[in-house]
């Protein structure tokens, strides 16, 4: 559909926008202040777009970025490395969960990604954690990669996000 579809004037029509173009919506017998009450996000409301659902899949954080550089990488990284967090790196060919093999409540296939090595518990440098990225990305150019953030205080994931996609992805 195109954005003119929905411009459209409908005769009879009491809103534009989200703003009301008649006076006759409201009683006039009643509070005189009720007109002074309207409801808007804005004035601009009608020019707002949301986000395409449709063979646009988002992953973690940043996905919606472009490709992240190395150093916007290390910058990630030492973040994590300051707060205490260990990095680890998981790689998965699909990227995405699903409910292919049962639609019991709770199961998602594809939730657990394949652990690159292990844990980098002990990391101290975020050259560290890009060379094993680099190495990687070598051994599977062509699979989801992303680096993920451990509290071992309070036992979870902090933080997530995706360093590499795959030129062609599997669209299902």
């Amino acid at each position: 559909m195109s954005a003119g579809t929905f411009a459209t004037q409908v005769a009879g029509s009491g809103f534009v926008g989200l703003k009301s173009n008649s006076a006759n919506l409201y009683s006039s017998a009643g509070s005189i202040g009720w007109k002074r009450k309207i409801v808007s996000n804005g004035s601009k409301t009608h020019c707002m777009k949301t986000w395409n659902p449709i063979n646009n899949r988002k992953f973690e954080t940043l996905s919606y970025l472009p490709p992240l550089s190395d150093a916007s990488i290390a910058k990630e990284i030492d973040y994590m490395l300051k707060k205490g967090w260990t990095p680890c790196l998981e790689f998965d060919e699909l990227g995405y969960i699903s409910r292919e093999n049962s639609h019991m409540p709770g199961y998602y296939d594809g939730r657990y990604w394949t652990l690159w090595k292990l844990p980098m518990f002990g990391c101290t440098d975020s050259s560290q954690v890009l060379n094993e990225i680099h190495e990687c990305k070598r051994a599977y150019p062509n699979a989801y990669i992303r680096c993920i953030a451990f509290d071992n205080q309070r036992h979870m994931q902090s933080m997530a996000f995706v360093i590499q996609k795959p030129a062609t992805t599997n669209s299902s």
